[in-house]
């Protein structure tokens, strides 16, 4: 009788498999903590304006007569 040594089939489709486990964790860390994201950082915009002063208080309208 020939000794498999765990180089069988079963034994190669348990490896495949943790491959594919640990290759899909990977790629969900790296998905999920943003290393690959191309999208623009958005600055903010910071432009203080003081507002107008009031208008000046229009003339006293000329008497009624």
């Amino acid at each position: 009788m020939v000794e498999d040594n765990g180089n069988g089939t079963g034994s190669n489709a348990v490896w495949a498999i943790a491959l594919v486990v640990i290759v899909a964790i990977i790629a969900g860390l790296v998905y999920y903590s943003g290393i690959l994201k191309t999208t623009p950082k958005k600055g903010v915009d910071i432009n203080v304006t003081v507002p107008a002063a009031p208008a000046a208080p229009a003339a006293p309208a000329a008497p009624a007569r």
